[in-house]
């Protein structure tokens, strides 16, 4: 007879763990490449305005 302990959590599969690190890192990625996007389309006036400058762009995005 198996026992069942209705207390103890179920541990989460393996690929589930890998599955959500990646679909991470690829939400990740994407929000990056959108602000670069962003921040490109902005004149030097506006990327100077909030203390940045054309060439700063992918530094500060790459943290």
């Amino acid at each position: 007879m198996a026992t069942f302990d209705a207390f103890t959590p179920a541990r989460p599969a393996p690929t589930m763990g890998a599955f959500s690190n990646l679909l991470g890192r690829i939400i990740a990625w994407n929000e990056n490449r959108v602000t670069v996007k962003m921040l490109k389309g902005l004149t030097d006036r506006e990327l100077s305005d909030i203390g940045l400058e054309r060439g700063d762009i992918h530094c500060w995005t790459a943290r």
